[in-house]
This record gives structure tokens, sequence and C-alpha cells, in this order.
């Protein structure tokens, strides 16, 4: 009988290993953007007079998230320069050439996080932002991360605003000036999860 329980037992606790070691106590959940409600929009200065806005039309994303230790949640984000979009077909063509954003050559715009700490109301994201073939390090703050379940659909969503300047990533110095160095950043997304 003794031998019988301690075969039972074995059979169980070897069970549970299985299950157990092909899912972790604490695996971060994976969120990919939602495109309909997620966006990147800027403004820059112009003659330093008015404020040129625009936005990128085609931007993709990807992030984990891992409540119980921040440190392991990544971002990750792409934008198609060539999508700019600043409600004006002349000014666009001309953002697109090789004095400002040259597409052709440089097509996208990524970052991608190197660290992540929780913060209050959200998270301090540290990471590489390439943009026109030059690559910095940034930090921002992202607020947010409250979830919601719409349609079967786990949701969660993150806004920030940062600052850059367009002579730390090798724009022409000449066009300074006319359009001003800082332009001022406005992320919003929203990723999706399947449970």
């Amino acid at each position: 009988m003794h031998r019988v329980f301690t075969a039972c037992v074995m059979t169980v606790v070897v069970g549970i290993g299985l299950v157990t070691a092909g899912k972790p106590a604490t695996a971060a959940d994976e969120y990919t953007f939602d495109l309909v409600h997620s966006s990147v929009s800027f403004k820059a200065r112009h003659l330093d007079i008015s404020w040129i806005h625009g936005r990128f039309n085609q931007v993709e994303g990807k992030y984990s998230l891992d409540r119980d230790d921040a440190a392991k949640s990544t971002f990750e984000l792409s934008i198609k320069a060539d999508s700019i979009d600043t409600a004006n077909a002349a000014r666009d063509e001309h953002l697109r050439q090789p004095d400002y954003f040259d597409t052709k050559q440089f097509p996208t715009i990524d970052f991608k996080s190197t660290s992540v700490k929780a913060v209050k109301g959200g998270y301090e994201v540290t990471g590489d932002f390439t943009m026109h073939g030059k690559t910095k390090k940034i930090t921002f703050a992202l607020q947010g991360g409250k979830e919601v379940e719409f349609m079967g659909t786990k949701r969660t969503g993150f806004s920030t605003e940062l600052k850059l300047k367009r002579s730390d990533f090798g724009f022409d110095k000449k066009n300074i000036g006319l359009i001003g160095d800082e332009a001022l950043i406005m992320i919003d997304f929203e990723g999706t999860r399947k449970e």
C-alpha cells in the first residue's frame, strides 16, 4: 500500500513539474499596437513665430509587460518615415528629401528599449532611438498601463511626450532656423493581447 501511495505522489509531482516547466510562473504579457488607436504626432517651430503640426500615418510596435518585475518589460516602436503628414502635400514631399528626413536612405524611425523601471503612474523607459541614420539613447516617462477587456481582448495603453533636437540626428543644419531645431513628439498607443 505504501509503495502504491508513493508512486501516486511521484506521478502527481512529476506531472506538476512538466506543466510548470513549460510555463513560467510570472511570464510577461505580450502586446501589439492597435493601429486604429495609436498615433505619433509632432510639432515644431516655424521661423520661431508659429507651430507646424504633423503626424506619421504608418506606425507599428509591440511591448511586453512584466507586472511583477518591470525590468523585464520591453517596448519597441517603428515609424515609416515617408508617411509623414503635415496636411500640405508639397511640404510633406520636401520633408521626405535628403535635406530633411531622407526617407529613401532612412525609411524607418525606430526605438527599442534597453531598460524599464516602474514609476508613479507608469514606467520610465530608456532605449535606443534611431532617426536619419543616427542612434541616440533617450529616456522618457510612459504614463498609463491600466488594463481593460473589450470584446474578449485585453487592452492597455500609454502616452508620452518628449523633446528631440534634429541637430542630434544629423539633419541639415542650414535648415535649422526655418524650422526650429527642437521638436515636441507626442506618442499614444493602445496594445492588445489574447488570453
